[in-house]
């Protein structure tokens, strides 16, 4: 038997979620900047701090040889010079722990900064992340509304005459668990057009929505559904190997330009 048909209807003003989409794009690359800043700044503090110790320990290693140059030079003054040389020693221990503190102190510094950086990074990465969430349903509702606004013409073209089209339909088995979900359902007595929609089609999402044509398949079979299934994919953005890959097994690609929309059809039509 058909799919039951439930439709919500939403009215969303295409080209200011679009214009925030793109902006949002821009701030995700704004965000891969500060974050690839913020490491190249977490590198250069530690190479700097590192060759300020190893220019430190130089000078002290100079300072080292220089004691034992005159040492060597006056024996008569040997202990008195080895008293000086002790003290020395001490003096340049001293001073090397605690040039090494002080490098120890500035590095952890300047570490627990980079680290307040990348901590604020990645607050701004979540709250991007949740903005591109709440935007992806608002896209998501608003192709879904144009696409099912113009598909029944457009595939008129391509010879199919549907006479119902209904969106957000789930399918489930007798323990009242859902096995399938469907985007845009178009329908008559001979052809039944499941339609995929993203607000960005990836490849993944092709794949996957294969998967759930088998089931849908399997469905039908188990309620003398003897209907041809057919399939196609929509999207905002597509992704172009989700485009060719989409094509080249068969399934009709949807894609959007301004308020309407454009079939392109595969060369050979697969069915289920």
């Amino acid at each position: 038997m058909p799919v039951q048909i439930h439709e919500p209807e939403r009215a969303t003003n295409f080209d200011n979620v679009w214009a925030a989409l793109m902006e949002l794009r821009e701030s995700q690359k704004e965000t891969g900047r500060l974050l690839r800043e913020s490491r190249e700044e977490a590198g250069r503090l530690l190479r700097e701090s590192r060759e300020e110790a190893d220019r430190r320990m130089r000078e002290t290693d100079l300072k080292m040889q220089e004691t034992d140059r005159r040492m060597r030079e006056s024996r008569e003054e040997a202990d008195r010079r080895m008293q000086e040389a002790d003290r020395r020693m001490r003096e340049s221990r001293e001073e090397t722990d605690r040039l090494l503190r002080e490098s120890r102190e500035e590095a952890d510094r300047r570490m627990r900064e980079t680290d307040l950086k990348m901590r604020e990074t990645d607050r701004r990465m979540r709250e991007t992340d949740s903005k591109i969430s709440r935007l992806g349903s608002r896209i998501g509702d608003l192709i879904e509304h144009l696409t099912a606004s113009n598909i029944l013409e457009q595939f008129k073209n391509q010879g199919y005459e549907f006479t119902r089209v209904s969106r957000n339909n789930k399918l489930k088995d007798a323990n009242n668990r859902t096995l399938a979900e469907i985007d845009i359902l178009l329908e008559n007595g001979e052809f039944a057009m499941v339609v995929e929609v993203k607000s960005l089609l990836t490849l993944a999402d092709v794949k996957d929505h294969m998967k759930r044509m088998r089931t849908l398949r399997q469905y039908a079979d188990a309620h003398n559904d003897a209907r041809k299934y057919v399939s196609s994919v929509s999207g905002a953005l597509i992704e172009d190997e989700a485009r060719d890959f989409a094509l080249e097994t068969g399934i009709y690609v949807i894609e959007h330009t301004g308020d309407t929309v454009q079939i392109r059809a595969p060369d050979r039509v697969r069915t289920w």
